[in-house]
């Protein structure tokens, strides 16, 4: 196994994009990261560029105004690169679904390897999606 292989498993950098909707996921993966739930002992990092990110967690329901901010920050998390939809705005579009200002869930714009469950989910939850997603990455 290449070093870089080994080291982006071991401490995992991720990026949250929040897309919009009632803020209760983006609350919840902030709490996921303080040291009560500690994050860090899987090697988990925020960092705020995608250039530097080899998970994308997005939460909420994917607007029309974030669509294309959306697929460019995709292009930009160098490959391997695992997409996490955290809530149930981001996985189906729950009570937005149908508007006029929405583009839809996170899987219609980019492709999504981990989904999270909850409305919004605990930060147990969050933490367990990191965990597979570490297991998708190569």
């Amino acid at each position: 196994m290449p070093i870089s292989t080994w080291a982006r498993k071991k401490s995992p950098w991720i990026m949250h994009f929040p897309c919009g909707g009632c803020n209760g996921c983006d609350i919840e993966v902030v709490a996921a990261l303080t040291p009560l739930y500690d994050a860090e002992r899987f090697g988990v990092l925020l960092k705020g560029s995608p250039r530097h990110a080899d998970i994308l967690l997005v939460t909420g329901v994917v607007t029309m105004q974030v669509r294309d901010r959306l697929r460019r920050v995709y292009e930009q998390v160098p490959d391997p690169k695992v997409v996490v939809a955290v809530g149930d705005c981001a996985i189906s579009g729950n009570v937005f679904d149908g508007s006029y200002a929405v583009a839809g869930p996170v899987d219609k714009v980019i492709p999504v390897d981990v989904y999270v469950a909850g409305c919004p989910p605990k930060p147990e939850a969050i933490l367990s999606g990191v965990i597979k997603a570490l297991e998708k990455l190569p």
